[in-house]
């Protein structure tokens, strides 16, 4: 698959240095070892959006996306949200496990980011941060980084000082102060948003990237442009696609959305991945297949 990133974000955006890497190999290092097995993942039965930015709007049951997921022996959700032309399409696969709160493992790096830039643990995008010298398995991560760098590479070390200079008071305000899933930063052991007691569903991944993308999160509009534009990881000319990759050990998401002159389309996916690495490739491949079926992402032959 041609992931090509364009000289023009560079030019447009003002990203500086920006190079693709593979969103697999940047969680090796971080999600080799076997997960501690956390509580079974909360169960709500609504098929009703409870949010008044989406006036009730009800979530649509796409049974016929179970395809996408099926061509690669995949299980898990997603959820889309299509606002193209002012619509407000919502539709899900499983409605059921949306509504499931699982770790956010590296997708609370979007809002990990925002929580760095306001407490003033990073100034900005190049502020430099020194590798400790540990080695790890993902060769990206033994070097110095920045937070373009470490939200490109996954890299959780640099995360886990945001962590322990933000601590765990703090953390939980912003968290509540956003509405982040349950809003728990408490862990007894390893990073909170992987490890520990901080869980999200699909559908609170998008309630949380919806207001993102209009700047009406709590704090400053030039740090949520920042992250917004450290989330890109493709464009053409008529369309952005930002995203975040997540690993846990057990379960993957692919979280973002697909910027068009006409609106966004946000989305929040979700699988098992018993086969670990082995099936961190469907996350991709299943988001991509949708959005592409919904005309959210041009096919492949018209991008090359």
């Amino acid at each position: 698959m041609n992931h090509r990133f364009l000289l023009l974000v560079s030019l447009v955006i003002g990203s500086a240095g920006i190079l693709l890497t593979s969103p697999i190999s940047a969680e090796l290092s971080n999600r080799l070892h076997t997960p501690q097995i956390a509580p079974q993942p909360k169960i709500s039965s609504s098929t009703t959006v409870d949010d008044k930015s989406l006036d009730g709007v009800d979530r649509q049951e796409r049974s016929d996306w179970a395809s996408f997921f099926d061509s690669v022996e995949a299980q898990g959700t997603i959820v889309v949200l299509d606002q193209r032309g002012g619509a407000q399409q919502l539709w899900v696969y499983d409605q059921e496990r949306a509504d499931r709160a699982y770790s956010p493992a590296s997708t609370f790096k979007i809002p990990h980011s925002l929580f760095a830039l306001d407490a003033g643990v990073v100034r900005d995008e190049f502020q430099v941060f020194e590798w400790d010298g540990v080695e790890r398995d993902f060769a990206p991560h033994n070097q110095d980084q920045t937070l373009r760098s470490a939200m490109r590479n996954s890299a959780v070390w640099v995360y886990e000082i945001f962590a322990a200079e933000i601590g765990e008071a703090k953390a939980r305000e912003y968290l509540t102060q956003i509405d982040y899933g349950n809003a728990d930063p408490s862990t007894s052991e390893g990073a909170y948003w992987i490890d520990g007691a901080l869980e999200i569903s699909a559908q609170e991944q998008i309630y949380f990237l919806q207001k993102l993308y209009q700047n009406e999160l709590r704090f400053r509009v030039e740090h949520q442009r920042l992250v917004k534009d450290i989330m890109i990881v493709e464009a053409e000319r008529d369309w952005i696609l930002r995203v975040k990759t997540g690993w846990e050990g057990r379960w993957g998401w692919w979280v973002g959305w697909v910027e068009w002159p006409t609106g966004p389309v946000f989305f929040a996916l979700n699988i098992n991945t018993p086969n670990r690495l082995d099936d961190l490739y469907k996350r991709e491949e299943i988001t991509r297949a949708i959005l592409q079926s919904i005309d959210a992402l041009p096919a492949e032959e018209h991008q090359k």
